[in-house]
């Protein structure tokens, strides 16, 4: 295994996935020494870091010393990922960067770092599981001229709701109002995006889609939950939010596109950073190492954005920790068995649809014996009918006369 090496590596396609989020991956077909041909799916930004990596560990031959020197490739900005609007060909493509990375003298062309870049992964043998709802696009390049793809790759576009400011250089200033394309949606709320020429991370929650202020293809709360492990701690800054410290198990019960997915420790919920989670492996002691995350940092929450403004007249909707707390205890009470069928009388009655509606804000509704003298109000308690003495007593002289009159007149004979 020592003398393996990639012999050539040839573009494929390109791929559309919606599986866990929106993203592209690039089809590419690896031969190796050994006469072996593998198929791995690799991402523009992982490429893009890979060729960064390559020119940090040979900065003579990548031109950093001397242009003069370069034998390195370049890989272009991710323009040549344009949606329609820019269909022309371009010499340095993706199919001609590989080829001219392989072909490179064999201390780079062999380097470690090369060789485990386009080794099989786990998730290139058993890729995520479809979107039952949206089905992959796959583009396949055209065989006569391997740097051009048959058909454009057409990008979502979303409209930028606030000024960014970007804080490294791996992400992107964009100013209120700008359009950007989305090359990638990571489920820590970074997303991959360019505007004209430039490209870099972003802040999902300074984007809004353009038909609409929803997230299509966001998720529905799973109540049922799935099991993760914090791996680094966070104390709460919002009062939606929960503090947890690293090395808890919880459950995740929201994934939402911003990166800030909804978690449930206990019965308390709250919104927490995706990328300080990691599934719980099953069956297996839950040990979790110091986190290097090498200056990445939770996006910014949409309710610490200032001046935002949107082009949609309603806002996007969310659901308040109350809800998600309500519905999280609702739901583990049925998984119990503890949920009974709601009764007249019972005091933890559970809410028809209707009363669930008429307190859409949220409003905490009194409890105990509180709740129990308001029903009481809502149906009163018939009186016994009075007695005739005492109606006669109560009543005024004109009609106690009228009575007299009547109970004076003789019946008729039988």
């Amino acid at each position: 295994m020592e003398g393996l090496y990639i012999r050539h590596v040839e573009l494929l396609g390109l791929e559309k996935r919606f599986f866990p989020s929106q993203h592209y991956v690039y089809m590419l077909m690896v031969k190796w020494s050994d006469l072996s041909e593998k198929l791995i799916y690799r991402t523009y930004p992982e490429i893009h870091t890979f060729h960064k990596s390559l020119k940090e560990m040979f900065p003579i031959e990548s031109g950093q010393i001397e242009k003069k020197d370069r034998i390195i490739p370049s890989l272009p900005a991710p323009r040549w990922l344009d949606s329609q609007r820019s269909r022309e060909s371009r010499q340095n493509t993706l199919a001609h960067y590989c080829h001219s990375i392989v072909s490179l003298p064999p201390h780079i062309s062999r380097c470690r770092l090369l060789i485990n870049f386009f080794q099989v992964r786990l998730e290139d043998e058993n890729p995520p599981a479809p979107n039952t709802h949206k089905k992959s696009e796959t583009i396949v390049v055209s065989r006569g001229n391997a740097s051009e793809i048959s058909g454009p790759i057409i990008l979502d576009s979303y409209r930028v709701i606030a000024d960014f400011v970007k804080t490294s250089k791996h992400e992107l200033n964009l100013r209120s109002g700008d359009l950007v394309e989305i090359v990638e949606k990571n489920q820590n709320g970074w997303w991959f995006c360019q505007c004209e020429s430039k490209h870099g991370w972003v802040p999902a929650s300074y984007l809004e889609p353009l038909d609409g202020p929803e997230e299509t293809e966001e998720d529905e709360p799973n109540y049922e939950g799935e099991v993760y492990v914090t791996i680094q701690a966070y104390a709460a800054e919002q009062e939606d939010e929960i503090s947890l410290d690293q090395g808890e198990t919880i459950e995740v019960i929201h994934k939402l596109l911003d990166g800030w997915w909804v978690v449930r420790k206990g019965e308390e919920t709250g919104h927490f950073p995706s990328m300080f989670l990691r599934p719980a492996d099953k069956g297996a002691k839950q040990e979790v190492k110091p986190l290097k995350l090498q200056g990445q940092k939770p996006p910014p929450r949409r309710s610490t954005i200032r001046n935002a403004k949107s082009i949609h007249s309603r806002a996007r909707r969310r659901l308040s920790q109350e809800a998600y707390r309500r519905n999280s205890q609702r739901y583990l009470q049925q998984k119990d068995g503890r949920l009974t069928a709601p009764t007249r009388n019972s005091k933890n009655a559970t809410k028809s649809p209707l009363r669930e509606r008429k307190n859409q804000d949220n409003i905490p509704e009194q409890s105990g014996s509180g709740s129990e003298s308001d029903r009481k109000k809502e149906v009163p308690v018939i009186p016994p009918r009075p007695s005739p003495e005492l109606i006669l007593e109560r009543c005024t002289a004109n009609t106690c006369k009228k009575v007299s009159v009547h109970t004076a007149c003789p019946g008729p004979a039988s």
